[in-house]
């Protein structure tokens, strides 16, 4: 009786080892960063993005990703207020002088005005996105 639960055993135990080895393997701190973020992530983000929570270009939604498309080939932009001067007046992203960060609108599905998304871009090639209409931003990984 004992020599048959031996393989029971040890198949259950590998399952156990396994499983905790797995969970290590996939474990992120979030201690002081967004939800999810990977150490990774964090150790890759350039200087101007320091302290701020991030979000990988691919992890943006489609339409974020195809407003960055268009800024990179310089337009033609949907709409008239796009690559307008962006005030940082909620100061949520670093101080610099006026006009160093310029805006640009992402199209929200079921909206009929700009909606509430933006990418905004630096002077230095710094890129943020906010979908909460400047109330918080995130850092573009590219």
């Amino acid at each position: 009786m004992l020599l048959r639960s031996v393989p029971r055993l040890l198949s259950g135990l590998l399952a156990c080892l396994t499983a905790l080895l797995l969970a290590g393997c996939s474990s992120t701190d979030t201690a002081g960063s967004a939800a999810g973020e990977t150490d990774t992530a964090r150790a890759s983000a350039p200087a101007w993005a320091d302290g701020m929570d991030t979000v990988r270009k691919a992890e943006l939604p489609a339409e974020a990703r195809r407003t960055l498309a268009l800024i990179d080939t310089g337009g033609p932009f949907p709409y008239a207020k796009d690559g307008s001067v962006f005030g940082n007046f909620e100061r949520e992203l670093p101080r610099h002088e006026r006009g160093h960060y310029r805006e640009y609108t992402v199209r929200t599905p079921g909206e009929r005005d700009r909606g509430a998304r933006r990418i905004v871009t630096g002077r230095d090639g710094e890129v943020y996105y906010t979908d909460d209409h400047y109330n918080s931003f995130r850092a573009v990984l590219r």
